[in-house]
Parts: structure tokens; sequence; C-alpha cells
């Protein structure tokens, strides 16, 4: 796909999403509240330990809507297209051949939320994905699976939990434990977990602190994986390629309305490391990077 047809697809399936939202906002019930998200996001060149380096720029989407369903409990469906172009040179480790290029991400969840009593709420979010590079099956690239988590709201509106991930696809199945937190620490410092639409993931933890006039600012790090399927006429025909690392950066929030904030971010994706498996999931190479510069903004808008 070149970047003209990207970027009319993705301004198409954006206006579906305002429309989609639009319209169940105001369905009948009244109770409906719809969004969009969108992240342009850019991961500067990193150096590769066997030689040669590589960038990855993109976009991510979501959309969708939720509703209260009566004493608290609540829920949605959201709606996901992640897109990134990555750009290889001389990367030894892969036999100067670039192991892969255009990767996109499709995907659909439906969180739920229910109290139990006694502050406490359980969270369900089942979701379904398909992530692969172009050329690729789509019937190869399905990842499916579900976050569990129990927390408790305290006085003040804190709250503290814990959960579990469990997804299966892409020739491997991934169990991981995560936290939930929204603390605050007085009137203006506020420890929560990162923004889950912006370029880092919701995997980690941010502290903020709250300015006047509507601004914010934050600091954090996240763990955050890709797995994806590879084309099926590349140098790895069927393959699987991960790329994994720790994003920690700063983000400054500008909160325009209640229905419209500006998030940007920068800092840096330590810890990196790249991944090369075969057709059923047995590793074939392995490259870890240097530090690589990040940068993106996410727009969100309610409705």
């Amino acid at each position: 796909m070149n970047s003209g047809s990207w970027r009319v697809s993705t301004l198409t399936l954006l206006a579906s999403l305002l429309a989609a939202t639009g319209s169940v906002h105001g369905s009948e019930t009244g109770n409906w509240q719809g969004f969009v998200s969108l992240t342009p996001v850019y991961q500067g060149k990193a150096d590769l330990d066997r030689g040669g380096d590589f960038s990855v720029g993109g976009a991510i989407l979501r959309g969708g809507a939720s509703t209260d369903l009566g004493g608290g409990n609540r829920a949605g469906i959201t709606l996901a297209y992640d897109y990134f172009d990555y750009s290889f040179s001389n990367s030894g480790a892969f036999g100067r051949v670039a192991p892969w290029s255009i990767v996109q991400r499709y995907g659909v969840s439906a969180p739920l939320s229910f109290e139990v009593g006694d502050g406490w709420s359980v969270g369900f979010v089942p979701s379904v994905d398909w992530f692969k590079e172009n050329g690729a099956n789509t019937g190869d690239s399905l990842t499916w699976g579900a976050t569990v988590s129990g927390s408790r709201r305290f006085d003040g509106g804190n709250r503290l939990g814990l959960g579990v991930g469990v997804f299966d696809g892409i020739e491997k199945t991934s169990v991981f434990p995560f936290l939930v937190v929204d603390w605050r620490f007085g009137d203006r410092w506020r420890l929560i977990n990162p923004l889950s639409s912006g370029p880092t993931g919701p995997a980690g933890l941010e502290l903020d602190y709250r300015f006047d006039g509507g601004w914010t600012a934050g600091f954090g790090a996240a763990y955050r994986v890709m797995r994806f399927r590879l084309s099926e006429t590349g140098g790895v025909r069927n393959g699987v390629g991960e790329e994994s690392g720790v994003p920690v950066f700063v983000r400054v929030t500008r909160n325009f309305t209640d229905q419209m904030a500006l998030h940007l971010y920068g800092g840096v994706v330590a810890g990196g490391r790249l991944r090369v498996e075969n057709s059923s999931g047995h590793k074939l190479r392995e490259e870890d990077f240097d530090p690589a510069p990040l940068f993106g903004a996410t727009f969100i808008g309610r409705f």
C-alpha cells in the first residue's frame, strides 16, 4: 500500500468511526458516549548490534462507544487500526535484507465492567486482532483473548487493582499480569496507567502533575510488544516478526474541554529487540537495538 492510498483509507475509517459514534450518541437510550483518537508516531533511527539500523513511523487509530448499564456497570466497543512503516538499512543480523516493511493491525474489543459491592469492580475485555505485514495471510494473523481485572475504589476516587491477560495467536500463547492504578497524591499529583491509545501502550505506570489552565505533564515507562505475521513472499515466508522494548517517556497534555484533549509525547525506547521466527514460531534470528528516540501526539475527542 502506498502512502497516498493509506491516507485515503485512514481518513475513510476515521470518518466512519465519527459517523458511528455520532449515531450511537443520538440513540434512544441517550446514555452512549462515542470517542475517536488519532496518534501519529515516529520511532527514530536506532543502530542494530550486528550492523545497520532501522526506524519506523506510522499512526494508531481508535474509535468506539460505551454506555452506562446502571448500578456502576458499563459496556462498550472499541475498533482499532494501526499502521507502521519500517525502514531498514544494511541490517547485518538479517542478511542485509529488511526482515519486514509495512505492518498493519485491525482489531475489535468489547470492554465490560461490573460493580460487585464494597467498592470492588471487575473488568473483562475480550478482543480479536489481525496483525500482519502487507502480503501476509489474514487467516494466519489472528490473535484473540481477553484481560480480566479486579480493582477497589477507595476514598477520594482512588483505585488499585490487579489483572491478567491471556492471548492466543501467531504461534504463541501469552499470559501476563498487570496493575490497575489511579491514585491521587493531593490535588495535583496522580499515579496512573499510561493512555491505552497512546504510542507507549497501557502496560506501565505514569506519574502526572496537574497545572492550572488545563495543562498536565507526566513521566512514565511501559512495556510494549508487537507481534505479527510476515508476508508469504518475503525472506521468511509466512514467518513471525516481533518488536519489543520499554518506552520511557514524558507527556504534556492540553485539555481544551472535558471532551477534547491533545497529548504530546517524547522519549526513548530502551531494551529494544527485534525477532524473526519461522512459520511454526521457532526463533531464526534475534537482534538487540540501541535506545531509539520516540515521538508522538494523541488527539482524543468524545461525543
